[in-house]
């Protein structure tokens, strides 16, 4: 039987719509990227002149089935102002389905933070990996130091489980060849229910008060 191939379909949002990431998107992200660099303290955004390479690495991690990666396209100006990714794929035995999967590699430009672009991103991946692949957990972290980011996941429903010290590279800048605590967060399966509930009233406030329309199911 064939093992499961990490591939992320286009997701349609009411506010965001989730595109496969591609050079078509570099030169919007490139405006994104340089809107206010001061929120990435913790987490690594190209330069402008970096965005080309930047898309490369991520299609070679897709290519080498590690990364789903996306552009987050706005919906009411059709430009795309971040990206976001499914990655660390971990199957059961035999490989044919996922037991958990991780959301990550997420940034987005300032003007678009806080205006439920990104919750509704984590909604839909979620609900994709939950209700598509049918897996048992969705992981997040992030910089344990990243206060931000991690109120953030909060938000999204996901359980706070811990530090792991020492866990990966740091992305912070100028942390070069250093290692970071990472804050690692999860929902489960079972769990996934009572999140689903919660993003979807908490994207239905933010779409009532934006007058953005109907939420798309």
């Amino acid at each position: 039987m064939t093992g499961f191939v990490l591939e992320g379909p286009p997701l349609e949002g009411t506010l965001v719509r989730l595109e496969p990431l591609g050079h078509r998107h570099a030169a919007d992200l490139a405006v994104a990227a340089e809107e206010d660099r001061g929120s990435y303290a913790f987490t690594w955004v190209p330069r402008a002149g970096e965005v080309g390479r930047y898309i490369d690495e991520q299609l070679g991690r897709a290519a080498d089935g590690r990364l789903a990666p996306y552009a987050q396209v706005d919906r009411a100006t059709g430009r795309a102002v971040g990206a976001t990714a499914f990655w660390d794929p971990r199957p059961w035995p035999g490989g044919e389905r996922l037991f958990a999967i991780e959301v990550g590699f997420t940034w987005l430009a300032t003007s678009a933070q806080g205006t439920g672009l990104n919750l509704e991103s984590k909604l839909l991946m979620f609900r994709h990996a939950f209700e598509s692949w049918r897996v048992a957990r969705v992981d997040l972290k992030t910089d344990a130091r990243n206060a931000r980011s991690r109120a953030a996941i909060e938000r999204a429903g996901a359980r706070f489980e811990g530090v792991l010290r020492n866990w990966s590279r740091s992305w912070a800048p100028g942390e070069d060849g250093l290692l970071r605590d990472s804050a690692m967060f999860s929902i489960t399966d079972a769990e996934w229910p009572d999140r689903r509930a919660l993003l979807e009233d908490r994207l239905r406030e933010v779409v009532e008060r934006r007058g953005a329309g109907p939420i798309h199911p």
